[in-house]
C-alpha cells in the first residue's frame, strides 16, 4: 500500500532552519505531483508549498515565499522542504501528500497523505 512517512521535525530557535523529509513507498513515485501542508492547533489545514512530478511547477503560500524551498528526488522517493528563517507561526504539524501527476493548492487534489512530523519554532 502507499505509504507517506515524514522526518525532520523538532524544535527550533524563531529564525532558525530545518529540513524536512518525506519517503515515500508503493507507488510509481515520478508519476506523482507533491504537496506540503500544515495544521496548527485549532486551525485548519493549509496548503504551504508543491512540485510537479518532474520538479516543476511549483508553489508557495505567501506566508512562506523566500523562505522555504521544495525539491524531490525521484530515484530515492523523497520530497523535500527546507525551511529557513522559522518564526513562531510556522508552528504546525507538517504532512506530506501525493497527487497523480501534478501537485496544486488544494487539498481535495491529493489522494495519499502522510502522518504528519510536528514543528516548534519557539520566539
Amino acid at each position: 500500500q502507499v505509504q507517506l512517512v515524514e522526518s525532520g521535525g523538532g524544535l527550533v530557535q524563531a529564525g532558525g532552519s530545518l529540513r524536512l523529509s518525506c519517503a515515500a513507498s508503493g507507488l510509481t513515485f515520478s508519476i506523482y505531483g507533491m504537496g506540503w501542508f500544515r495544521q496548527a492547533p485549532g486551525k485548519e489545514r493549509e496548503f504551504v508549498s508543491a512540485i510537479g512530478y518532474s520538479g516543476g511547477n511549483i508553489y508557495y503560500a505567501d506566508s512562506v515565499k523566500g523562505r522555504f524551498a521544495i525539491s524531490r528526488d525521484n530515484a530515492g522517493n523523497r520530497v523535500y522542504l527546507q525551511m529557513n528563517s522559522l518564526k513562531p507561526e510556522d508552528t504546525a504539524v507538517y504532512s506530506c501528500a501525493a497527487a497523480r501527476f501534478s501537485g496544486g493548492t488544494r487539498i481535495e487534489q491529493y489522494a495519499y497523505w502522510g502522518q504528519g512530523t510536528q514543528v516548534t519554532v519557539s520566539s
